[in-house]
């Protein structure tokens, strides 16, 4: 299988970008098979994890100077985009280790995230997430000569069989956000396996506890620090947009779904007098709009993300006017696939029919997933922001979740 070639640990060259779509197929394809069956266990999916370590998409996101891809995030999140369409939780913290990546070279200096993003490649490294500002029981004390986090932390995807974590806590002495890149492995991390919600069941997003924890110097990400530039503040942006593509790949996987049911299994109504399904006038109205609101979610979806690339390539040059534009057209993206994808999610029952019900069928993870997914932050706000910009040209200001 292609998506089994590993490419990154051996000194050879990695493939040019446009390959790496190829292997997120072979990826979805394997993942695809064995969906329902997890999705009804839960758990850490460590078998499809290791299948993305051997893969190398790993290091898609990172330099080719360093060893990794050096794939603009266009190909990054379409890679996400085509694994969410097989199986979103997957694809949900395959997306979160390329923002964990990304904040290191936002938050942090270039010799941290040069060396920490070798080490990714080098190490097949798995990032997971630690990083939730509104969970603020986790602080940074001082130990004598030494620093350590105390606390825990809740929605923390992908920590699970993570070799490397991104952490936040409250500084004790200043009372602000203080970011860190520490080993999941490190003395007094415990992952637990307390996740337990109606969707993204394998995405492992429970509770990190951390007693005493060493956190070193350097690895402090302080240069420029959270949110601490304009380019900085883009991290918002882009953890918006791994989001975005998720839900795309969602609402394209089920779209995609229920075509087939409707085309091999669906039995024509009573009233339709004979007509196939496929033919079913109603049946064709109901997919002619789910065509179109899905159309029109790939699109800004699209043009969110060729607007982060750019604000992405000004690094440091980046203006606060060019970040509040990018970040409209990803709350843009952002609206649009929370809304058509709970439409199609919703909607494929009523062209596929009531047999699409059964359990054993799992056509509910879509709108399980789906809807515990877009409940991350409420999309009211990202309506209101452009409501804002709509009627007087206000940008939106950077936080975590703007």
């Amino acid at each position: 299988m292609q998506g089994e070639v590993a490419h990154a640990s051996n000194g050879q060259a990695p493939p040019a970008p446009g390959g790496a779509l190829e292997v997120a197929d072979d990826l979805a394809r394997a993942f695809a098979a064995t969906a329902v069956e997890r999705d009804k266990r839960g758990g850490t999916p460590k078998e499809e994890r290791d299948r993305l370590r051997r893969s190398g998409l790993l290091s898609l996101s990172v330099p080719a100077s360093l060893g990794g891809w050096g794939a603009p995030w266009s190909v990054v999140l379409e890679a996400v985009r085509r694994i969410a369409r097989a199986d979103s939780a997957v694809a949900h913290v395959f997306g979160f280790h390329h923002l964990m990546l990304a904040t290191l070279r936002l938050f942090g200096s270039a010799d941290q995230a040069s060396r920490l993003q070798a080490a990714t490649v080098s190490e097949r490294w798995f990032w997971g997430n630690a990083l939730n500002p509104l969970d603020t029981r986790a602080r940074l004390v001082r130990r004598g000569d030494g620093l350590a986090v105390r606390g825990a932390k809740s929605f923390c995807s992908g920590a699970s069989d993570s070799d490397m974590l991104i952490v936040s806590a409250l500084d004790d002495a200043t009372s602000k956000l203080v970011v860190a890149a520490i080993p999941t492995r490190r003395p007094g991390i415990r992952v637990l396996d307390d996740w337990d919600n109606m969707g993204q069941r394998q995405t492992d997003s429970g509770t990190v506890e951390l007693d005493d924890v060493e956190v070193r110097a350097d690895e402090l990400l302080t240069t420029p620090g959270p949110l601490g530039s304009p380019f900085a503040s883009l991290r918002p942006c882009l953890a918006q947009l791994v989001l975005v593509n998720v839900y795309l790949g969602l609402a394209e996987g089920a779209f995609e779904e229920a075509r087939r049911y409707t085309s091999t299994r669906r039995r024509p109504w009573i009233a339709a007098k004979g007509t196939p399904a496929t033919e079913d006038p109603y049946v064709l109205l109901r997919y002619g709009d789910l065509w179109l609101a899905l159309e029109g979610a790939r699109l800004l979806a699209d043009r969110a993300g060729a607007a982060f690339q750019a604000a992405w390539e000004q690094g440091d040059r980046l203006s606060p006017e060019q970040r509040g534009g990018c970040a409209i057209a990803v709350a843009a993206a952002k609206v649009a696939t929370s809304r058509s994808g709970l439409d199609i999610t919703n909607g494929m029952f009523e062209v596929m029919g009531a047999s699409a019900t059964a359990a054993s069928a799992g056509m509910d993870r879509f709108w399980r997933n789906l809807r515990t997914h877009t409940l991350h932050d409420p999309v009211d706000y990202k309506s209101r922001e452009l409501g804002a910009y709509a009627l007087n040209g206000a940008i939106p200001e950077p936080s975590f979740y703007s």
